[in-house]
């Protein structure tokens, strides 16, 4: 994403169409597209020559680009799970590890950065109907490998507002629950995690259209994405408009929360309760 926000950047600067660039390594203009999201691998022929497009005769900046490029093409640690998931996953994940920020709003179950191994396994087990034990257990693998990242000295910041249906619905025993609940209350201590309630007695909200992920990225190059899990496949928004929205709805989910202190003594009552 970042390589291709690059290029993007200088295609535009030099007022050169995607279909001109397309044409210059032999490919479409829809091509130019996807490689300006980040959603291909990158050729270093490719690059090479939409850099001599683009004027860019400076050794050393051709060099960190195609470097980047090479970075690009490295499969990153998941890939060695993606036989256990959905086609489309495996790209929230680098996503996912890239963000300096991520900002969610969940109603189904607890996040998956928060979830304990056994609530896991749970949730796992009841999404991969008929699965294997042994593909079950690495999906819940990769969920703690992905945890390292929030609680890793360079960790994201993180602001989930779970819908108390989340809390209430149970996934595994009476025990799973219990630990889940007190799991999120010592999570929400970490000083990079902001965690919040929507409760019941509130009513309607601005989190109708149900789940979503913003991530924003340290680089200032990347746009802000909106990840959208579906049942068959899932949607990455990146258009200004289409991010504004969600920022906003989550803006108002977290107006109209209880704050985080108030958010984790509701999640010690419900740890009494349980």
């Amino acid at each position: 994403m970042l390589l291709g926000s690059q290029l993007r950047r200088l295609r535009e600067t030099r007022g050169i169409t995607r279909e001109a660039a397309g044409y210059s390594i032999r490919a479409s203009e829809s091509k130019i597209s996807r490689m300006e999201l980040g959603r291909v691998s990158f050729k270093t022929r490719d690059v090479e020559d939409l850099l001599t497009l683009y004027g860019i005769t400076d050794e050393q900046e051709r060099a960190s680009l195609l470097s980047l490029a090479k970075e690009a093409n490295v499969a990153g640690w998941w890939h060695s799970y993606s036989d256990v998931l959905p086609s489309w996953f495996p790209t929230y994940v680098g996503l996912e590890g890239a963000a300096s920020l991520l900002r969610v709003y969940e109603v189904q179950f607890v996040h998956g950065l928060l979830q304990t191994e056994d609530y896991a396994r749970a949730v796992v087990r009841r999404g991969m109907k008929g699965a294997g034990e042994a593909d079950v257990e690495r999906r819940v693998a990769l969920r703690l490998e992905r945890q390292k990242h929030l609680v890793a000295e360079n960790a994201p910041e993180f602001h989930i507002v779970l819908d108390e249906a989340a809390l209430r619905r149970p996934y595994g025993d009476r025990a799973v629950m219990r630990g889940q609940l007190q799991h999120l209350i010592e999570m929400s201590e970490r000083p990079n995690i902001r965690l919040q309630v929507m409760p019941f007695g509130f009513g309607g909200h601005s989190g109708e259209s149900g789940a979503f992920t913003i991530l924003s990225f340290p680089e200032s190059d990347l746009s802000d994405v909106v990840y959208l899990e579906q049942l068959t496949s899932a949607l990455y928004l990146d258009k200004r408009e289409d991010v504004t929205q969600y920022e906003t709805a989550l803006k108002e989910l977290q107006h109209d929360s209880p704050g985080p202190d108030e958010s984790r003594d509701l999640l010690r009552g419900l740890l009494q309760l349980s």
